[in-house]
């Protein structure tokens, strides 16, 4: 193919000789891009001029048939080659050997990243592509072009730092005045000037401040919702955008929308700039809303308290953001329907981890645990205690904290009732003046219409309808209300409530007061328990640490599996050798280490006499009962051997023996002693050895074939 066209001057054609066939032969492409949508709709020009690098290509030999144009990155940021498909084609061109020669407005339409400009540069100088624009072509794989080049592309990505910055700079001085307009959360509005204020409604106003005051009683995000459900209470929404924007609209309430509006600090009166940065290590390509983070406090860059007028004050907002921590698995937790008490609450004092209940299969049996090494880790548990004995304890001392309270509890509860009724009294007027309100704004608006306009005047007449019959709906669910729970407590409901706020115990344990509600008074009292069990022994160190810096220290006793984890195993078993050898019987060694305060490793046991015994044959002891007594007595010839002795000495089950007896595998003779009667079976050694092979016997039992059916 022939480089030179006709009316051109040799400048003009082959840029000093960079154009050659071997590039003729290949086809152009013309890259356009702009970075934003706006840019392309309001900057037509500068795409017209773009797309006007078609008639270049031309003139400087390409046929039109050979001149691609990748426009698929209208709209894309240069920034970055992700989610930009043009680009990314363009370079799979280059790499194919299909291209020429590249031709931009300016370098920096191909690319503001360095990284993804010298890629494209190394592609194009491997497969002998060039490169062009308004001011030259240039050929990558010569120095003095590649140094260009990359000059050019350092510009560009240094201009859209030093306008990024500009922008940024320029919000953030903004956002230092309080001035920089976001958008503002629901229960505000913000007027023409700029200013946030309450939103005007009243209803909104209230269901804002029930949200905040129900958090203070209930202390979870769920306990809220729940709440809000039930009495059918709906959150309020201004419309952002389109033909109603503005309107007040009411939506149900969610969890997500809850945890919002409890951790913005605009319902404090503050203005907040900063607390969701972007850290880039966590953004995701094509995905430009990830990478968000969650500052604390101290890390935003602009707080402003008292900028707008507040539903709550900031020490109420600094409290619920400590709570909504508290509550999550990294602290506290949340309370639970769980019957430990001190679920959240409890640290090891070995390790120092949180002790987490575990509940057995048996109900109202759990155990404290330490098991947090051995779960990540795999490493031995730490400690464990049953939870019943070290709620006891607590139990005991919560009631020795509330016990001066008792008549302010009693107060406080029926103020708080009636506060609570009177709380649900408002907000069903406001629902109803509200649904009052839209079925007389139905009725004005048919009135209004022209009698002849039946085509207008139905529509109305059924949105009239509609409300009307939704205003009686609600007047019907608001005397069920009244129905249940009168606006007023009765005078037998008032003494009620201080009878049961002055005893404490009788309320802690009603039924109708849930394993959740106690959990929350211990965690209004307590702050942490520290527990540590004693070289595993039934002795544990607990300290209480009470809101306000109190410490209570005490030793507690738990229940053991074995003796020999009991601290005074070797006083006890001494002391029970020294009323043996007094004479005393098992019944009397028992009643008398009752009466001395000593206790078995269950906690809430007593000695027996079967379990001195026991501790009297730990020490070689044997005191039998009166059948062992009377075996002990049965005269026995050679060979001869009790149907027990015997079942020891081969180490097998008694009933085993006696089914052996009756098959007659072995030879035995029943006489009788005092009125009982005892087996006796002959067996010397030679029998002895046939029998232990007999019971090292496998046995493989076979199920039999179930009967063909007819």
């Amino acid at each position: 193919m022939n480089a030179v066209l006709p009316n051109r001057t040799i400048n003009q054609l082959d840029y000093s000789g960079k154009i050659k066939a071997q590039h003729l032969n290949r086809k152009a492409i013309i890259y356009i891009r702009q970075s934003t949508l706006q840019q392309v709709q309001r900057h037509q020009e500068s795409t017209r001029l773009q797309y006007g690098l078609a008639d270049k290509a031309v003139l400087l030999g390409w046929p039109r048939s050979d001149i691609e144009i990748i426009d698929e990155d209208l709209g894309c940021s240069g920034s970055t080659m992700a989610g930009r498909q043009g680009f990314q084609r363009l370079v799979a061109e280059v790499g194919l050997d299909h291209v020429g020669l590249v031709l931009g407005l300016e370098m920096s339409r191909l690319s503001r990243s360095s990284r993804d400009w010298y890629q494209l540069l190394e592609v194009c100088a491997i497969f002998s592509t060039l490169i062009g624009d308004m001011d030259g072509i240039y050929d990558p794989s010569l120095y003095n072009d590649r140094l260009l080049l990359g000059l050019k592309g350092t510009m560009s990505e240094a201009e859209l730092h030093i306008l990024k910055q500009r922008m940024l700079e320029g919000k953030r001085a903004k956002a230092r005045r309080g001035e920089l307009g976001m958008p503002v959360a629901m229960g505000f509005v913000r007027q023409l000037s700029g200013l946030i204020v309450k939103d005007p409604d009243e209803q909104a106003q209230s269901v804002i401040a029930r949200v905040f005051d129900l958090f203070e009683r209930k202390r979870t995000i769920n306990g809220v919702l729940l709440e809000l459900v039930s009495q059918q209470i709906q959150m309020p929404h201004r419309v952002s955008g389109g033909l109603n924007k503005g309107d007040l609209v009411w939506r149900r309430p969610n969890r997500v929308t809850l945890s919002n509006l409890l951790h913005n600090p605009i319902y404090a009166g503050a203005y907040a700039y900063g607390r969701r940065p972007t850290d880039p290590r966590k953004k995701i390509p094509g995905r430009p809303a990830t990478g968000r983070t969650v500052a604390g406090i101290n890390d935003w860059e602009v707080l402003i308290k008292a900028h707008h007028p507040a539903y709550i004050s900031w020490s109420q907002y600094e409290r619920n953001v400590r709570q909504l921590q508290a509550n999550t698995a990294q602290a506290f937790g949340v309370v639970r329907k769980g019957a430990a008490l001190l679920s959240g609450l409890l640290i090891c004092g070995r390790c120092g981890l949180r002790m987490a209940p575990h509940y057995s299969k048996q109900a109202g049996q759990y155990r404290y645990c330490c098991d947090r090494m051995r779960l990540d880790y795999g490493e031995a548990a730490c400690q464990s205690l049953a939870g019943l004995t070290l709620d006891d304890y607590v139990t005991a001392q919560i009631f020795k904290a509330l016990q001066p309270a008792a008549l302010e509890i009693s107060l406080a509860a029926a103020e708080d009732q009636a506060a609570e009724r009177q709380q649900q009294q408002k907000f069903w007027l406001q629902r109803l003046e509200r649904a009052h309100i839209d079925t007389a704004r139905a009725a004005r608006q048919y009135h209004a219409v022209e009698p002849e306009n039946r085509l207008v005047a139905r529509t109305l007449e059924r949105q009239w309808e509609e409300t009307l019959n939704a205003e009686l709906e609600l007047k019907a669910h608001y005397e069920q209300f009244l129905l249940k729970q009168p606006a007023v407590l009765s005078e037998e409901e008032r003494v009620a409530i201080r009878h049961l706020a002055q005893d404490i115990p009788t309320l802690w344990q009603a039924e109708t007061t849930t394993a959740m509600d106690r959990q929350t008074i211990v965690r209004q009292l307590i702050e942490r328990i520290l527990v540590t069990v004693i070289d595993n022994t039934e002795k544990v160190q607990t300290e209480i640490h009470w809101y306000g810096g109190h410490i209570t220290q005490a030793w507690l006793d738990r229940p053991v599996a074995k003796l020999e984890q009991m601290a005074d195993y070797p006083a006890m078993m001494a002391r029970v050798k020294e009323l043996q050898s007094q004479g005393r019987t098992p019944a009397q060694i028992a009643e008398k280490l009752n009466s001395e305060g000593w206790k078995p490793p269950k906690r809430r046991q007593t000695f027996n006499a079967p379990m001195v015994r026991c501790l009297l044959n730990r020490q070689g002891i044997r005191i039998g009962t009166q059948k062992q007594q009377q075996t002990a007595t049965i005269p026995l010839g050679a060979d001869e051997w009790t149907l027990k002795a015997l079942a020891n000495e081969l180490k097998m089950p008694e009933p085993t023996l006696y089914a052996w007896i009756k098959k007659g595998h072995v030879s035995a003779r029943q006489i009788e002693v005092n009125a009982r009667s005892f087996w006796i079976i002959t067996a010397n050694q030679h029998e002895l050895e046939q029998l232990r092979k007999l019971r090292a016997v496998k046995r493989t039992w076979v199920k039999p074939a179930a009967e063909p059916i007819d």
